[in-house]
């Protein structure tokens, strides 16, 4: 890498550049969300629009986790701008937000990269993503101080989804103390009219329910346009079971139109938790 530092992409864009604004905007969202859940999750799914669409939704996912204690945080989203093979983990240094900077768990991400050949390093991938920086404003504010391992998957193949899972799972079983926060980023469906993704996202929202990687790999088969996202979903949904989670919930559902007003052609976003 040319630089162990990864600058804020979309920072003053999607998501405010002023650390006081952006503060408030989280707790705004953070204030609104309403669980009765009271276990911390071992996993979330959380969504990747701009803040101010998908932020009321993915703050039900930092809601569960807000007052837990985690040793790291391991993101996975898609690629939305560079085709690959493989999931590119940035694997040292540190990540540029408006709230300070969020540093790599490098011993995590050794010890993920050293299991699976299918984790590489492709530095590009991250250059232009939102995915997963969409992600920080809720972390960096809620969980202050929690690494991150940052990691991005190309083609979201079979392969590459369980592969990941399988590397998840074994790297944060095999060490010897602290607690990994697994984030899954994904929107649902794109840019159909809101009943047409009512219908198209409750696909998801079924087989996340049901704690069940290989339904979601199958529905994504069929039709991958039911989630932007769903290798990550399918890779945490995996290793979360392989690291004995029982259950999962839909904690949110919702769409653009909720916040444009504009119902004819949204994007569905969810926020889920795996116990």
């Amino acid at each position: 890498m040319a630089t162990d530092t990864r600058p804020a992409a979309v920072a003053g864009s999607w998501y405010p550049g002023s650390a006081d604004r952006l503060a408030r905007e989280v707790d705004d969202y953070i204030g609104r969300a309403r669980l009765d859940e009271r276990d911390t999750p071992i996993a979330i799914v959380a969504p990747h629009a701009g803040l101010k669409y998908s932020g009321p939704v993915a703050a039900f996912a930092y809601r569960a986790v807000q007052h837990g204690h985690f040793d790291a945080a391991v993101l996975i989203g898609p690629s939305h701008f560079i085709g690959f093979t493989g999931v590119s983990i940035w694997p040292r240094g540190a990540w540029q937000t408006p709230l300070g900077a969020v540093r790599v768990a490098e011993d995590l991400a050794r010890e993920i990269a050293a299991v699976s050949g299918e984790v590489i390093e492709h530095p590009l991938a991250h250059g232009r993503e939102h995915s997963l920086e969409m992600q920080l404003p809720f972390l960096v504010h809620l969980l202050p101080g929690v690494p991150i391992v940052p990691m991005v998957m190309g083609y979201q193949d079979r392969e590459t989804a369980f592969a990941l899972g399988n590397a998840l799972a074994s790297a944060i079983a095999n060490r010897s103390a602290g607690r990994v926060l697994l984030v899954a980023s994904s929107d649902l469906s794109h840019y159909e009219d809101a009943p047409t993704a009512q219908t198209m996202d409750a696909v998801v929202l079924r087989v996340v329910e049901r704690l069940d990687p290989e339904g979601l790999m199958q529905a994504l088969e069929r039709e991958p346009r039911h989630a932007c996202g769903g290798g990550p979903i399918v890779a945490v949904l995996h290793a979360a079971k392989r690291l004995g989670a029982t259950r999962a919930r839909v904690l949110k559902y919702g769409d653009s139109g909720d916040v444009s007003g504009d119902k004819s052609s949204v994007v569905g976003y969810m926020a889920a938790a795996i116990w």
